[in-house]
């Protein structure tokens, strides 16, 4: 496989956290409305003067999302160019990742559309976030079918289909988990309903939006159970000594789950700015998207080694490594 197209693979990912990550900014900052009603032009213009902090944050986002098209585009195309070659062309190959990813764009624009006329409304907002996240799992299955994110190694690898089902369940729950935390962001009160942490506390809000507490302790009871999820699984493939790269995508997302907790603690205790406080569903959706490649790489380890297209990739990667010394002697 051309490492071109995994180099395009690995920029759309890229470009589509980026848009997430400013998503989470303008949520918080209330940016939602940064362009008025006004989409996809901003105040009815495409270069509007910049002169107001959430028109600034708001058209950036809506230009990150024209750049993740174009990244879209590109790899697509890279892709069915490509389509001959083993692992691109097919089922489990590049194209038919990159190609879904490409046909949620338009619905995540329009969704995006829909949630700016409809005034940033909560369920808007979050029906939003969750196909943007539904297109990150779809480019991260890119990457890793074109040999990156471990891919490569995973189908030389071993792991059961225990792990991949664990892992699966896992994404499943920080989805959800961080779906509701994205309605307390934006749904009325919710995000100043509990005044303490890892209770809940009297909070500022909770007798008048009694629906807004529910949401948060919902977030958190399903972050804990996350939280004991994911030590539960890396404890149990580290000591089946299953394939290493799923192990070390077990413990960045243990990891992330430590940071996200002492984030957390900190948007209570010291009451954070919102660029800040965008900080905690920015590593939410890192949680989502290294849970996903967990269980893909699982999966992908557990049918590993009997598929044809799997032995060229491993084949391809290993050459490039073997050359690569002899291309720096040759020079």
């Amino acid at each position: 496989m051309k490492a071109s197209l995994r180099r395009l693979s690995y920029v759309a990912l890229v470009v589509a956290v980026t848009q997430i990550v400013f998503g989470a900014i303008v949520r918080i900052s209330g940016s939602g409305m940064g362009c008025g009603n006004h989409w996809p032009k901003c105040y009815g213009r495409w270069f509007p003067p910049l002169d107001q902090p959430n028109l600034v944050i708001e058209w950036t986002h809506r230009m990150i999302a024209a750049a993740l098209f174009v990244a879209l585009v590109s790899l697509a195309a890279a892709a069915y160019a490509n389509r001959r070659e083993p692992s691109v062309g097919g089922r489990g190959g590049v194209l038919r990742a990159s190609l879904l990813a490409l046909a949620m764009w338009p619905a995540q624009a329009l969704l995006g559309a829909i949630t700016v006329w409809l005034g940033n409304v909560w369920y808007a907002t979050a029906a939003h976030w969750l196909l943007a996240a539904t297109l990150l799992a779809a480019l991260a299955a890119a990457v890793m079918r074109a040999g990156g994110l471990g891919g490569a190694c995973a189908r030389r690898e071993h792991a059961t289909a225990r792990t991949a089902r664990g892992a699966f369940a896992g994404a499943g729950i920080a989805l959800v988990t961080i779906c509701l935390g994205g309605m307390t962001a934006a749904y009325p009160g919710a995000n100043v309903a509990c005044s303490a942490f890892p209770l809940c506390g009297p909070g500022i809000a909770a007798a008048v939006v009694p629906a807004g507490r529910v949401i948060q302790m919902t977030h958190r009871v399903l972050a804990l159970l996350l939280t004991l999820h994911v030590f539960g699984l890396l404890w149990g493939v580290s000591r089946r000594r299953e394939a290493a790269v799923v192990v070390r995508a077990m413990a960045i997302a243990a990891g992330l789950i430590v940071v996200q907790i002492g984030i957390a603690a900190s948007m209570i205790a010291l009451h954070l700015p919102p660029v800040l406080r965008s900080l905690h569903q920015s590593t939410g959706a890192l949680i989502w998207l290294t849970l996903f490649a967990a269980a893909y790489l699982a999966r992908m380890a557990s049918h590993a080694v009997a598929d044809p297209a799997a032995r060229d990739v491993v084949a391809d990667a290993s050459a490039q490594r073997t050359l690569s010394p002899a291309a720096g002697a040759a020079r």
